[in-house]
């Protein structure tokens, strides 16, 4: 490339090729999180935007495949159309629709960093590879960061080792292309083929394996949505897959066109699987788990219930709004300048950010913390201190919540604290556990309204279905008040749904709004509650095997089934 190349391609601006693997999230590279925060476009295909939008930066542009009524429903052939769904570069009236070509490159001599996200990995990609030469004619600079190929992924999470101590030989083969020379060459090797396909397609890609020389019965296992919580996987064998598909209801059925991946080999399927299946086996693979608490509340609970396998849903079911009357919360924000306080506890995020707030409206900043002490309940609410500048120099050394809180509160003491008074900000609804526990220690207390807690405005509509027709396997109840008022906003879980709750006042109120409970926490922690659904899952599935049924969710049972009360 001559330097006035390089030099007209840097005017440009630049394009990155990013791979977001097969579908999880999770398997995105640092580098591609680091290429998404600082893209102003970001070209994606319709599989894969959300999976890398999350990590754009606010403001991107974002332009996303178009598949069209008669396009190949797989990704990585043919040529895709492109529509600019969002972002200030879009045109007014209707999207535009313009070859992916031509849009990256449009895009990228605007001056503008580009992302251009596909599916699995780039360089097995056709339509990247053209894009890429696009760039390199036009003097574009870009660069390639890998992804993780389905052939790859979706084979690891469905527990299908392709290679063996024996170093078995495995090969690549997409269906939609091969030529029968190459289903000649797979078929008579012995190693381990793995195919990429669509669910309807997979009993005429067994066949020609077949008619290339592998035996009928030769193991095979198929999975369509691979590493993501839909993903489903069945074990068989060439000579048996379609019946095996017919009798699991698969086909034939309007989705046949899915992607899927297939592996075949005598070393890679059946045997091993019932070994090594870590991911569709966690106790909760699938579950959708409704979570009656804000984004910003349920945030490690979430990601806790992830590990399991579920996939949280969070609904609101309180608002935060400000105390009727700010002048007692104003009082108390002068007298942390003032000198008035020994101690400030958190019990909420929603206190520090209250706190916060008041600050800001007077120009303080985390320096009027100087002399106090902070103590902080939760995981959460530390950070959210820390986030403000703030480290607590007390968090409950066991259960987060005021008695455990009152646990590690140090008595007062004259000689050693100058100051007998404790500011205390907090909900309107808060209980006096806390307040009357530091009396009792000797402390003076400021128990303040920081914020009111008011019900939440109903869900959308779908939610508001899905709970009361069955579509949520499980709801974890924190609180009485989340019982409350999500009956209130979004009417009573199905009888299907697993009730979970933290504790038995929680227990209590959901039985007296009708509802069975299923689990308890062995103790009142968010985490344990996560814990104990976890357990529970764990033996409805041993059950199931054990009676060799079909391992289900509760949200796949009878309409109407009655549920089993558990002993948890």
């Amino acid at each position: 490339m001559s330097p006035t190349t390089l030099s007209a391609g840097l005017e440009h601006g630049h394009v990155t090729f990013l791979g977001a693997g097969p579908g999880d999230p999770g398997l995105l590279t640092l580098r591609a999180v680091e290429a998404l925060a600082n893209a102003d476009v970001l070209v994606a295909e319709h599989e894969v935007l959300e999976v890398v939008r999350t990590h754009a930066r606010h403001g991107v542009t974002v332009v996303h495949t178009d598949p069209g009524p008669s396009s190949d429903p797989l990704p990585g052939t043919g040529t895709p159309q492109l529509t600019v769904v969002d972002g200030t570069s879009a045109t007014a009236g209707a999207p535009a629709v313009r070859d992916a070509s031509h849009l990256v490159m449009e895009a990228v001599r605007g001056g503008r960093r580009v992302v251009r996200a596909v599916s699995g990995d780039p360089g097995l990609d056709t339509y990247a590879a053209e894009e890429m030469l696009a760039c390199a004619a036009a003097g574009v600079p870009f660069e390639v960061v890998p992804g993780i190929a389905a052939a790859v992924g979706v084979p690891a999470y469905a527990g299908v080792p392709l290679r063996d101590a024996e170093g078995t030989d495995v090969r690549f083969v997409d269906a939609r292309t091969a030529s029968d020379r190459c289903w000649t060459e797979v078929g008579a090797s012995d190693g381990t083929v793995v195919v990429s396909t669509t669910l309807d397609s997979v009993a005429a890609a067994a066949g020609e394996l077949v008619s290339a020389g592998r035996k009928p019965d030769t193991p095979l296992t198929v999975t369509v949505a691979g590493t993501t919580t839909r993903q489903r996987t069945w074990t068989a064998t060439l000579g048996t897959i379609a019946q095996t598909l017919k009798q699991a209801k698969v086909l034939p059925s309007p989705d046949g066109g899915r992607p899927v991946i297939a592996v075949v080999g005598e070393r890679s399927a059946a045997a091993r699987r019932d070994q090594l299946s870590w991911f569709e086996s966690k106790p909760l693979f699938g579950w959708r788990v409704l979570v009656p608490r804000t984004k910003e509340q349920a945030a490690s609970l979430s990601d806790q219930l992830r590990s399991y396998g579920a996939v949280p849903h969070e609904v609101p079911t309180i608002a935060v709004e400000p105390p009727r009357t700010p002048q007692q919360m104003e009082r108390a924000v002068k007298g942390l300048v003032t000198g008035r306080y020994e101690w400030i506890a958190f019990t909420s995020v929603n206190a520090v950010k209250a706190v916060r707030e008041k600050f800001e409206e007077y120009g303080l900043d985390a320096r009027a913390f100087a002399g106090i002490k902070v103590a902080a309940v939760g995981e959460q609410t530390a950070k959210a201190l820390i986030a403000f500048g703030v480290k607590p120099d007390l968090v409950p050394s066991g259960e987060q919540s005021a008695a455990g809180l009152l646990e590690d509160w140090p008595p007062y003491d004259p000689v050693f604290d100058p100051i007998d008074r404790v500011f205390l900000p907090r909900a309107d609804i808060a209980t006096e556990t806390l307040v009357a526990g530091l009396i009792e220690l000797g402390w003076e207390v400021d128990d303040v309204t920081a914020y009111r807690t008011v019900r939440a405005s109903p869900p959308p509509a779908e939610t508001r279905e899905a709970i009361k027709g069955g579509g949520f396997d499980a709801v974890l109840f924190t609180s009485s008040s989340t019982v409350r008022n999500l009956v209130g906003i979004a009417g009573k879980p199905h009888n299907v749904t697993v009730i979970a709750c933290i504790g038995p006042a929680t227990a209590k109120t959901a039985e007296e709004h009708g509802l069975r409970v299923d689990v308890m926490a062995p103790e009142p922690s968010v985490h344990r509650l996560a814990e104990a659904l976890a357990e529970f899952g764990r033996r409805r599935r041993a059950a199931a095997l054990e009676a060799g049924d079909p391992v289900t969710r509760p949200s796949e049972r009878r309409p109407g089934a009655r549920r089993r009360r558990s002993t948890t």
